[in-house]
């Protein structure tokens, strides 16, 4: 990322490595060993001392930023389990397919970003050209961006089913998903304690209770146009089919929503978009955001949004400072999946310019 075009708020203060001591003063030039105006048989021995001084002051700070940009980019993602890419030998693995999600939703929040406000009974509305899309949060919290990850899960199977029903190797897949917690798990790149496990469960009552409407207009060829409503929750029903001996939820029934069943059996060429995997390891809701975005809008290229509009996009319950603050953090540490970020001066105020890495 050409760090030089980062506005000064986003800039990460890089040291560099070559300087020249002139008197007080460090700048940019030649070997700071070798200063242009003195021998190192001339020097003075407080000349001398000031230029250690210097030279030590220059590598401490060196070190620090190298550490701060260290610490930037582990922020950005988290580390991954222990044994995160071995398959159960003995069980067929559903996590083995791509992680894919559906292209309609990618460029809106039909989640919640933060960890820690559950925003239960909250309505996000996001407007469209012709109408909008409402996400409303039901009595148990509106579903996380992390919660999510188990209808990724979902949409991942059922196109990965689909296309080898269209192949010809396959049967048609039906509605409902059985996976084990062990394989969500292990699909989301999570580890597999016991708090891990449990979240599960609250993380179907999240999904099942946000639901999304969709309201705009429909133009009927030769007819004019209607009004189109639909509303659908994340998830269908979903069962507990058993548990462990210690009481841990094991084996799961969730029921494929019309929305995605739609999307992925119904069309020729489903609108569903791959993503890396280590989408999983982002750890903060607005770089998954972010990602998602990036997906959608910048494909294998470049796409220009403006921190407003990513703002309102991301349906984030902070003030708009705050997410330029997070926003900068993500830009500086440069470390998402596949893109890299840059902030530009726009006419309407910091615009951010997403490139796919290969495009570079």
């Amino acid at each position: 990322m050409d760090r030089r075009s980062i506005l000064p708020a986003a800039r990460c203060e890089l040291v560099s490595a070559r300087t020249t001591y002139r008197g007080d003063d460090i700048t940019a030039g030649s070997d700071p060993t070798r200063p242009s105006h003195a021998s190192d048989a001339d020097q003075q021995p407080d000349e001398r001392e000031r230029l250690s001084a210097a030279l030590a002051q220059l590598e401490q700070s060196r070190r620090a930023n190298n550490a701060d940009d260290g610490r930037t980019r582990q922020t950005t993602l988290r580390t991954p389990p222990p044994k995160d890419r071995q398959g159960d030998f003995f069980v067929p693995s559903l996590f083995d397919f791509g992680t894919r999600d559906s292209r309609n939703l990618m460029d809106v929040a039909v989640f919640r970003l933060s960890k820690r406000h559950k925003r239960a009974g909250e309505v996000i509305r996001h407007p469209l050209p012709d109408g909008y899309i409402e996400v409303k949060a039901g009595p148990d919290g509106m579903a996380s961006v992390w919660d999510y990850d188990i209808v990724l899960m979902m949409i991942s199977a059922l196109t990965d089913a689909m296309n080898r029903y269209r192949e010809g190797t396959g049967e048609r897949p039906g509605r409902i998903f059985r996976p084990y917690v062990s394989e969500i798990l292990k699909f989301c790149r999570k580890g597999d304690g016991s708090r891990q496990a449990e979240e599960v469960e609250a993380a179907l009552d999240r999904l099942k209770g946000t639901t999304i409407k969709i309201r705009r207009k429909r133009h009927l060829q030769g007819r004019g146009a209607d009004l189109l409503v639909e509303t659908d929750s994340l998830i269908g029903a979903y069962k507990i089919l058993s548990r462990t001996e210690t009481g841990k939820v094991c084996g799961l029934q969730i029921e494929a929503p019309d929305w995605i069943w739609q999307a992925i059996t119904q069309r020729r060429r489903p609108e569903v978009l791959a993503l890396h995997p280590d989408y999983f390891l982002i750890q903060s809701g607005i770089g998954r955001f972010l990602y998602r975005l990036a997906r959608q809008a910048a494909g294998q290229s470049e796409a220009q949004w403006s921190f407003r509009k990513i703002y309102e996009r991301s349906g984030s319950s902070g003030t708009f400072r705050e997410f330029c603050r997070h926003l900068r953090k993500i830009i500086c540490g440069d470390a998402l999946p596949e893109y890299t970020l840059r902030e530009v001066h726009g006419k309407t105020g910091p615009q951010l310019v997403i490139r796919h890495r290969q495009g570079l």
